[in-house]
């Protein structure tokens, strides 16, 4: 996921952006755009930043709020590293490392057997996407797919532009075909994740030991190029048609990009983002692009937080991604340890109240199960959702996110709370709808839960006027409860028995007070 090789940047990082389709909105073309040819310029929306980051993002986002993408390939085969997506960067790049000791220890000399040479023990024959998507479902997602293809070079669906991939070897299917319509039979959003920008440094091409400087490999390991070269075009035009033809095969809801897409010049930026948007107001649906960074321009995409979240409510919208297993491992990797369901209810409700999204991972292993402690947490956040989803699903932030004396350090990318990080009853997060504030309380409030945002403060604060509190109930609970306000907030009496094992939503009913 994250890039290690900075230096290679330096040269050559560009701004970028990502983009959202709303549906109804009027298309109207830019006259003053001539660039494109005729693939590009079929549409509204021509290949530069003022025309494309005039959207909205789409409605479905808005409501859904909770996804689930998978990192499934090559990598899961070897199962190490603490980030396990950059585990063959180190046994190639660096032969001290401890990476390249476990390899060569593992399956010899790395001059004899290579990172392609993993791809026979990409089996897959455990994989089942009906089986994926009816989890996914059950987690409460509302959008989920795989990634497409990662630094690695390994394409997950019968690409043109490449003999490596899942369809021609190892698993020897389509799994990003199966996936989409695994993922659309199950009522939700398809999405699909790009990281194939950084194939470009993710492996040395011109050391003739290793297999990686192999013409006939380049369709793995990129094509060969010293290091710090800026992209090539046959590199830049391979990245855009594999994109391409992911947008005109599998029809995707969403396209995520990782950091890599700084490395590509901004006009096949542009013309990417052009060509999907063009494609689905064709379609007549809504999409949405994310990014890292400053690799888009702002307002034509969504900004993606790696591992990280706001610490306030924020005035443009957001998506996390994160992974649930304990150390951003990202892929299998059966040291890792898995975060507790109670965190990653927490980090949702947290998430969504500063008005984010979260778009959650999974790590199968490499014959295509997902494993049994990554099955319990997704179908525990479904429990909890089946209980509180009225507080999550097609709600919006409120005036306040939160309020309690547990705190992020930083906002941000790398930052998220981990099991350490305890929350308390004090730790309140808001959401609401037109009749509703949802205050959903981090921890069990044991008889009373005083919630200090609400009370009125005069020229401060307003709060709530105590006149349009119609009722208060807890859901999963539904009884009528027993409330006061007073100077110090507003004190709710508790149901007596649990209705969830974590974060309580109070269901606040309103009217107009006047």
């Amino acid at each position: 996921m994250r890039l290690t090789r900075r230096n290679l940047l330096t040269a050559g990082a560009l701004s970028a952006g990502s983009l959202l389709v709303d549906s109804g909105f009027s298309l109207v073309p830019d006259a003053a755009a001539k660039k494109m040819d005729p693939m590009r310029n079929s549409g509204g929306f021509q290949p530069n930043w003022n025309s494309l980051r005039r959207l909205p993002s789409p409605q479905w986002l808005r409501d859904s709020k909770f996804g689930i993408y998978t990192h499934w390939g090559v990598y899961s085969v070897h199962g190490v590293g603490k980030n396990v997506t950059w585990y063959a960067n180190k046994v190639y790049w660096q032969p001290d490392s401890a990476e390249r000791k476990h390899w060569e220890e593992t399956y010899g000399p790395i001059d004899k057997f290579g990172y392609k040479d993993l791809i026979p023990k990409f089996t897959a024959e455990k994989f089942d996407a009906d089986e994926w998507a009816e989890l996914f479902k059950s987690a409460g997602a509302r959008f989920a797919g795989p990634v497409a293809e990662h630094h690695d070079g390994f394409s997950m669906w019968n690409t043109k532009y490449s003999e490596w991939n899942a369809a021609k070897m190892g698993p020897k299917r389509d799994i990003l075909g199966e996936l989409s319509k695994a993922v659309r039979h199950q009522g939700m959003k398809f999405v699909t994740a790009f990281h194939h920008a950084e194939n470009w440094f993710y492996f040395p091409t011109t050391d003739k030991r290793l297999d990686s400087s192999d013409p006939k490999n380049s369709g793995l390991y990129g094509f060969i190029h010293e290091p710090y070269a800026l992209p090539t075009k046959e590199f830049l035009d391979r990245w855009q048609g594999k994109i391409v033809e992911v947008i005109d095969n599998y029809d995707p809801d969403m396209i995520w990009f990782d950091f890599g897409l700084e490395l590509v010049h901004e006009t096949y930026k542009e013309d990417v983002l052009a060509y999907y948007y063009n494609k689905a107001a064709e379609r007549k649906k809504d999409v949405v692009v994310t990014y890292k960074k400053h690799n888009l321009v702002p307002m034509v995409g969504i900004l993606d937080l790696e591992l990280g979240q706001e610490r306030e409510l924020t005035y443009n919208d957001w998506i996390t991604d994160s992974t649930v297993d304990n150390q951003g491992a990202w892929a299998y990797c059966p040291e890792a340890g898995f975060k507790s369901t109670d965190n990653l209810v927490t980090n949702l409700v947290d998430r969504v109240s500063k008005n984010g999204y979260l778009l959650l991972n999974v790590g199968p292993k490499p014959d295509g199960a997902i494993p049994e402690e990554a099955k319990e947490r997704l179908r525990g956040i479904g429990k909890w959702l089946q209980t509180n989803g009225e507080a999550i699903y097609g709600t919006t932030p409120w005036l306040i996110a939160a309020e309690g004396p547990t705190q992020l350090e930083k906002p941000g990318s790398f930052n998220e709370s981990n099991d350490a990080k305890v929350f308390t009853a004090q730790d309140i997060r808001f959401t609401c709808k037109p009749d509703a504030l949802y205050a959903i309380v981090l921890d069990w409030p044991g008889e009373k839960a005083v919630i200090k945002s609400l009370a009125p403060r005069g020229r401060t604060w307003a709060g709530l006027y105590p006149s349009e509190i119609v009722s208060i109930t807890m859901l999963g609970d539904g009884r009528d409860l027993k409330w006061e306000m007073t100077k110090d907030g507003l004190v709710v009496n508790t149901p007596a028995t649990k209705p969830c094992d974590y974060a309580f939503a109070f269901k606040i009913t309103r009217r107009r007070p006047l």
